[in-house]
């Protein structure tokens, strides 16, 4: 049973965060293939959703193989997230995207060489020239075609209504629920710089080790979104600009709580310039916050795991 269908057994046909990557291939004529979907008819790019312990490009290679039969390396291209991406399936399940676009190129004749699985995901498979397009299924499709569409300068596609952004804590909701298991946790940390080059650390109330600005998103955030609430909540800072510089996901990021819980982190790295302005930091969650240069910096053993060892080892 996939990661996801064993949280539906538990939590029904509620919104989720649906961790999925999608695989943008084309031809020498800069054509795209497409799928045409079991689940509703229409069509949308070979991709799924991914397992605990995989990367995007893991998992859209992977997902590209079941769905097509075929394969090429996929690269990582770029990380899509927010309100616009929920999608409720024909089953009543909803979820909010957040995925991993990655890209690839096939000659046009491998086509005659495709043979999807048997799970009937796929119904027909062709190549599509990027101003004229299929009926599109799902806003996550509309938007990776948009910016392939951009890249030829043709206009974006249209997006389907979506609902109100959901409110409540998440993965605490999720918790009651599934326990400690290992679950997915979409998220940001804010590398933020003052003029003197130093960079903000805080202490964990929890742990008593060292960590970034950061946590994890909630249901309808973009990474950029989460990146910005969580330095308020935990710094009490803003800024104007934040710069994405990377995005760490696999099994190298996993990480398990004192209290148990494990988490496979999705997590963007921002880069941000300090203001000004007082550090407020939240009492029960942060106890300290300090400024340290680069050489500075406290070592692994005093770091909150190997995710932020990793944002300052190559950032820092």
């Amino acid at each position: 049973m996939s990661y996801l269908s064993e949280l539906r057994a538990a939590l029904g046909t509620r919104p989720l965060f649906s961790v999925g990557a999608s695989a943008a291939v084309q031809d020498e004529r800069q054509r795209v293939l497409l799928q045409r979907r079991g689940d509703d008819g229409l069509w949308g790019l070979p991709g799924g959703g991914l397992e605990l312990g995989e990367t995007f490009e893991g998992a859209a290679c992977r997902e590209l193989n079941e769905e097509t039969g075929l394969d090429t390396p996929l690269t990582f291209w770029q990380a899509v997230s927010g309100p616009h991406l929920y999608h409720r399936y024909p089953n009543g399940d909803q979820v909010y995207f957040v995925g991993g676009l990655c890209r690839g190129h096939l000659p046009a004749a491998a086509l005659a060489q495709a043979a999807p699985d048997d799970s009937g995901e796929t119904l027909e498979l062709a190549w599509f020239d990027l101003a004229h397009l299929p009926t599109i299924s799902a806003n996550v499709n509309k938007q990776t075609l948009s910016l392939l569409r951009s890249e030829v300068g043709l206009p974006p596609l249209p997006l389907d209504w979506v609902p109100p952004k959901p409110t409540g804590e998440h993965l605490r909701e999720l918790r009651a629920v599934v326990g400690p298991r290992p679950l997915f946790a979409p998220g940001a940390n804010v590398l933020l710089r003052d003029e003197q080059g130093r960079v903000l650390l805080l202490r964990s109330g929890d742990m008593r080790r060292w960590t970034l600005p950061g946590g994890s998103m909630e249901l309808g955030e973009t990474f950029e979104q989460a990146a910005r609430r969580e330095l308020k909540e935990e710094a009490g800072l803003e800024v104007s600009e934040l710069r994405a510089l990377k995005l760490y996901i696999g099994p190298a990021y996993r990480f398990t709580y004192p209290h148990g819980d494990v988490v496979d982190y999705v997590s963007q790295l921002f880069e941000g310039q300090f203001m000004g302005g007082a550090l407020t930091l939240p009492a029960d969650e942060i106890t300290e916050a300090a400024w340290f240069a680069p050489d500075q910096l406290p070592n692994a053993e005093e770091l909150s795991g190997p995710l932020i060892g990793a944002n300052l080892r190559e950032w820092i």
